[in-house]
């Protein structure tokens, strides 16, 4: 178990937890992480235990966003995502977390300001969503990385499992 700590940029929001899968090698090129979280035209999430999850400084502050899956739906059959915790005063992306899987949270590697593993390979998902500007099937691949057109076939805390990473 690795304990990481992030915050926001303005420094308004600053939390902890506890996480058995600190390796940030999952870009994801959905609609909805790309336009949340912004940078390269993809999110790295971690993987976290909620109930380890404490907001040390602005607790009171800390907002949530839950994004529709297919907004080309109408209204009355939409489904919703995750809730997606940030900073108001600087919008900083902080967390997501899933009602299906209520004992995760899942911290942006971009919020988190413990020093990170480097990993020896990546896995991009959802690229069948990536602008051409950053899919990486228009970009050198190395042979370790993975690129998948939706999900990949595993999750976080199996691909660190699979590569020896699970603290």
């Amino acid at each position: 178990m690795k304990h990481l700590q992030g915050s926001c940029h303005c420094g308004a929001v600053s939390f902890e937890f506890d996480s058995k899968a600190p390796v940030p090698f999952m870009r994801c090129y959905c609609s909805i992480c790309r336009k949340t979280s912004g940078g390269g035209g993809y999110t790295i999430n971690l993987m976290g235990e909620t109930d380890s999850l404490r907001i040390i400084k602005g607790k009171e502050t800390v907002r949530s966003y839950r994004a529709v899956k297919d907004k080309s739906v109408p209204k009355e059959e939409q489904v919703l995502c995750q809730n997606r915790y940030f900073c108001p005063t600087c919008a900083s992306y902080l967390w997501a977390h899933c009602d299906d899987y209520p004992q995760w949270i899942y911290p942006y590697a971009s919020a988190i300001d413990t020093e990170l593993p480097v990993p020896e390979s990546t896995s991009s998902l959802m690229v069948q969503f990536a602008p051409a500007w950053a899919d990486p099937r228009n970009h050198e691949k190395t042979s370790k990385d993975d690129v998948f057109e939706e999900y990949p076939d595993y999750s976080l805390e199996q691909w660190h499992k699979d590569h020896g990473k699970l603290a």
